[in-house]
């Protein structure tokens, strides 16, 4: 391109090629100079058409077709000169490429002047922003696009006219008068735009036809944050609404999510039905605050007729698109849903199943208000993809729901639905799960009721989660309430538990399972309570010390003998025994009550502690405090915790006789035990209760040894012991038609609820236990 001297003021690429020389070495040259021929399109028309030889930076010379072309010129500019090769178009190469850059090129181009006001645009920036040249020329960008990013691009194009330097591939976010509601990403470029004096006069903006790239772009943007988002958690009402959360702005401006009532329970989902669906929302989103489009509320069943596009989804997994009300005639029959649609707008629909695996779990519906445009066939595919993505965490909840569900029903009958009625204390407990993904745990408590109206307080904790640490917890219970039935002594008992937890353990090592024995393992604290003496004898298998708060509202640990961990064997275990006045309050607890990610255990026995210590509120309401704020949301352990307010019975409540070693005394003891019943008020128990002193006495007195002594307890039952110094212990036996003996404790077994011996330091304690006269 020359000016109307013959001097260069724009040399292409092609035409560096051609002659060899670079843009710098020939723009500013007089043509003559650099080409050798004289510019005689000068003096001639508008067009000029001829042949030039042309010097090259070789030495050669060629000739070549040359077309000179009159620019049109601004008012006092003068006017510019374009020579171009001969190509052989019809027409001129200069029009052809400006009528195609205007009606054809993808890329949107935009000329701006110094003071960044429209001069011209082509056809794809027009479609790019919706406004015509007669609302552009002499507007700046503000009038085409909205924005926070219309500012960045305007201070771009300045520093381009400041510069003269361009700027390529920034992005800009708006939105354009082509599309009022969503905002746009555009990748613009700026480049200068010299005069003759190579001064910037404006500023060329180009966007490339982006379109269809950033579509794609937040389309796998979406599919990529649902993979991530969705089912981070094993909870189906969740996972529904991580699937909800997901999809609104930016694919619909309401979205509902209805699923089938089995789903909740972890059940297997129906058939899909012929006359109707009966869904339950389980997730609402809307892009406005409270959901007030929703016309059933989180948790409540509706019930979708057969022509509705829910039941028929469910019916032939296929999902449908509604891009117009009129399309949507299931909606036109609903009353309330059409009030909904008026109100807020609603115009395009997409109900898409929630298939996994075969099976349909419900239904996702989408709908769009705010956005003008309606769904299209993408939408829906993309919906389609986002839901299969999120069945398949709702079918993996379901699945997980089912298999919880059934340990956790296995391990609730493992553990006491409730507390035996005992008079020696109140006691309460509770028990808390972990958290879902972890399975079932072990823990476990129990009250059991022991002769002499003593009880037994237990609890444990089996090593690991789920299934195989509730089975071994269920075995362990059963055998810690049949050994305590034995009435054996806290250390005995955990020594035999010991020996069980071993045999279990070598059962597993080599059964089918495959599981090692050392992951079979447990803890237990065992404790026994007689409220005729208030004492408390404890023993514990590697468990945490049992908490006591004494009447006056101080609060310790007990220090017991700490003992190994029940399964290591061949370690010994040792009781101790502590006075316990009425009214204390002992606790016994496992590790997740005390320990959690937020505290260790030294502190959590310091929380513990300090929240039963002067307190003297019943152990029910205790438990509920200390639960509240011990235990966190999350839990990484169960927790199991027992409280237990001792009492002591009256001493108008327990007889005491010393039995001389002699036949002829046992009628003075019936008759002492005559006299006490009628004291009590027991007079219709007195024939039985007189027939079993004799027995129990009588053997005492030719089986056993001194001291004898005979001991009445009036609790819930009438209990009767009688203790010698002999640790021989009697045996029940069938007598035969003509023996002698052996038929007494046939007939106080006969003659009472229950009746057993226990062995003591100094000898053996036979006991029976009869109703009272209200319950004979």
């Amino acid at each position: 391109m020359t000016d109307t001297q013959g001097r260069v003021v724009a040399w292409s690429t092609s035409a560096a090629l051609l002659v060899g020389l670079d843009s710098p070495e020939a723009v500013g040259r007089p043509v003559a100079e650099l080409l050798g021929i004289q510019p005689q399109w000068l003096t001639g028309p508008d067009e000029w058409h001829g042949t030039l030889e042309i010097r090259c930076r070789e030495g050669d010379s060629r000739q070549v077709p040359i077309r000179a072309s009159r620019l049109a010129s601004g008012i006092g500019e003068e006017p510019l000169w374009l020579l171009a090769r001969e190509t052989g178009e019809t027409f001129p190469a200069d029009q052809t490429l400006a009528h195609w850059l205007q009606t054809e090129c993808p890329v949107a181009v935009a000329i701006y002047d110094a003071h960044l006001h429209r001069v011209l645009q082509n056809g794809a920036m027009l479609r790019l922003l919706g406004a015509s040249d007669e609302e552009q020329v002499g507007q700046g960008l503000s009038a085409a696009l909205i924005g926070v990013g219309v500012k960045e691009w305007e201070a771009r194009m300045r520093r381009v006219l400041e510069t003269g330097q361009a700027d390529q591939g920034f992005l800009v976010r708006g939105r354009t008068m082509s599309a009022s509601v969503h905002e746009q990403r555009l990748t613009a470029s700026a480049s200068p735009l010299r005069g003759l004096a190579d001064e910037v006069v404006g500023v060329c903006v180009t966007v490339p036809d982006s379109a269809e790239r950033h579509s794609a772009q937040e389309r796998l943007a979406l599919l990529n944050e649902a993979s991530i988002s969705i089912g981070r958690t094993l909870d189906v009402t969740r996972t529904g609404q991580e699937l909800a959360d997901l999809a609104v702005p930016r694919l619909a401006d309401f979205v509902c999510i209805d699923l089938v009532d089995a789903l909740l329970s972890g059940e297997e989902p129906p058939q899909g039905p012929a006359t109707g669906a009966v869904l339950r929302r389980v997730a609402n989103r809307s892009i406005h605050e409270g959901t007030p489009e929703a016309v059933v509320p989180l948790g409540d069943v509706d019930f979708y007729p057969a022509n509705s596009a829910q039941a028929h989804c469910l019916a032939t997994g296929r999902s449908a698109l509604y891009r117009t009300r009129s399309e949507a005639a299931w909606v036109l029959e609903d009353p309330l849903r059409m009030a909904k649609v008026e109100e807020y707008g609603f115009h395009s629909w997409m109900i898409v199943p929630v298939d996994a695996r075969g099976t349909t779990l419900g239904v996702a519906m989408f709908l769009r208000s705010r956005h003008s445009e309606s769904f299209d066939d993408e939408d829906l595919s993309l919906a389609e993809e986002v839901v299969a993505r999120a069945a398949v965490c709702l079918d993996n909840a379901r699945r997980f729901t089912r298999e919880r569900t059934a340990a956790l029903t296995l391990q609730r009958s493992l553990l006491p639905q409730s507390l035996p009625e005992q008079s020696a204390v109140q006691a309460a407990f509770r028990y808390l799960p972990g958290a879902p993904e972890l399975g079932v745990g072990g823990d476990w408590i129990d009250v059991i009721p022991l002769s002499g109206a003593r009880v037994a307080l237990v609890v444990g904790d089996v090593v690991g989660h789920g299934l195989q640490a509730s089975a071994t917890m269920g075995r362990l219970r059963t055998a810690v309430r049949t050994l305590a039935d034995v009435d054996l002594p806290p250390d005995e008992l955990l020594t035999h538990l010991d020996d069980l937890v071993i045999r279990l353990a070598s059962e597993s090592e080599t059964g089918a399972e495959g599981i090692a024995a050392s992951e079979i393992g447990a803890t237990c604290l065992y404790a026994v309570y007689d409220p005729v003496s208030g004492r408390c004898c404890l023993a514990r298998a590697g468990h945490l010390l049992p908490a006591v708060v004494w009447p006056d509202g101080s609060s310790a640990l007990l220090d017991l003998p700490a003992g190994p961990p029940l399964g290591l064997g061949g370690l010994p275990f040792e009781s101790a025994e502590v006075d316990l006045p009425e009214g204390s309050l002992l606790a016994l607890y496992t590790d997740g009550l005390i320990e959690s990610r937020q505290q260790d255990v030294g502190v959590g026995l310091e929380r513990l502690l300090r929240e039963l210590s002067g307190v003297h509120a019943s152990p029910d309401i205790l438990c509920d405090q200390v639960v509240e704020v011990l235990l966190p949301d999350y839990r990484t352990d169960d927790a199991a915790l027992l409280l237990a307010r001792v009492r002591q019975l009256n001493v108008d409540q327990v007889a005491t006789w010393d039995v001389p070693a002699d036949p002829e005394a046992v009628s003075g003891i019936r008759a002492h035990v005559v006299r006490q019943l009628r004291d009590w008020g027991c007079e219709a128990a007195g024939f039985v209760t007189e027939l079993v002193v004799s027995e129990l006495v009588t053997n005492a007195i030719r089986y056993g040894s001194t001291p004898i002594q005979l001991r009445l307890i009036h609790d819930q039952s009438l209990i009767c012991e009688v203790i010698d110094g002999s640790s021989t212990a009697p045996h029940l036996r069938r007598a035969r038609a003509f023996d002698e003996g052996g038929r007494g404790l046939m007939l106080v077994a006969q003659l009472t609820q229950r009746w057993g011996t226990r062995q003591t330091p100094d000898g053996k304690v036979i006991w029976c236990e009869q109703g009272l006269p209200a319950e004979i």
